[in-house]
């Protein structure tokens, strides 16, 4: 017998287009809100239009909101009418309510709706997903999926280093690397996603530095393993995330299995010139 399990994912997942397209993934987008207009990332808010907005927008920074509980609830409708069950993908709890919106909806329906907190950003929640997908192929069951998931949720890292801290000061999403903030102008941190926040993880000088020690970092944690799936993402930074792809293939003598522009929300977050790595090991 065949599992019908269809796999929900946010717009923070920064998964490329063809990808979602290919294997049916649902998308539920995240807000972005300008004073003068409120955009659904990857909508009709895109990587190429959203960064010129942010320049522009100056002092005036555009603030995120996450799904409505209504959202939701028409999304898991459609899906649970098609006769699927649903495992919900979300961005870490500890960044946003997403994923508490999703149980909110999930608790008004009935149907097997299990929402899962990647405690991730980005392509961190992207590889999870594309995990998932996987082993829906296999036409595994949705409890083992849930299981499998919460060991591969374990073996995810995500680094990622900005051009500036004030994008995530002013986000209030800067959690523990707040200690950074003191510290003499120029410097360029390297973050980790730790349990769904963000710790400092390193401080450099400029982006070439950053790819180094990004992979410095890979290399002590993975202990001379090789990773089992790494992706790249960007904001407005492509020569150097091309830089980082070349630096991380070259290292493990792996191929790159996400190369993507991090959307709007994220965006909104740690601003352009961000540069980030996710990886699973085994």
């Amino acid at each position: 017998m065949v599992n019908k399990i269809k796999i929900v994912t946010d717009s923070t997942a920064d998964l490329p287009a063809e990808f979602i397209e290919k294997n049916d993934i649902t998308v539920i987008p995240l807000y972005v809100n300008f004073p003068d207009k409120t955009y659904q990332d990857g909508v009709d808010l895109h990587p190429q239009q959203f960064y010129p907005l942010l320049e522009k927008a100056k002092d005036n920074l555009p603030k995120t909101s996450t799904p409505s509980i209504n959202d939701f609830l028409k999304t898991y409708q459609e899906i649970l009418q098609q006769g699927y069950d649903i495992i919900s993908i979300h961005i870490s709890n500890g960044l946003s309510s997403t994923s508490s919106m999703a149980e909110a909806a999930a608790r008004m329906l009935k149907g097997k709706i299990r929402i899962f907190d990647s405690k991730s950003i980005s392509l961190g929640i992207g590889l999870q997903v594309e995990s998932a997908v996987e082993m829906v192929k296999k036409n595994l069951s949705i409890d083992t999926i849930l299981k499998k998931l919460t060991d591969i949720r374990r073996r995810t890292e995500v680094f990622f280093s900005v051009d500036t801290l004030e994008y995530l000061e002013k986000g209030g999403r800067i959690g523990k690397v707040a200690a950074l903030l003191g510290t003499i102008l120029k410097i360029k941190p390297i973050v980790r996603v730790d349990n769904g926040i963000y710790v400092p993880l390193d401080k450099v000088r400029n982006q070439k530095q950053a790819i180094y020690k990004m992979v410095e970092h890979m290399v002590k944690m993975l202990g001379g393993e090789i990773p089992e799936h790494v992706a790249i993402a960007h904001g407005c930074a492509e020569e150097s995330a091309l830089s980082l792809q070349k630096l991380v293939e070259e290292t493990f003598g792996i191929k790159i299995t996400f190369f993507t522009e991090t959307g709007p929300v994220i965006g909104v977050h740690t601003g352009p010139g961000t540069l980030g790595i996710a990886f699973i090991y085994k």
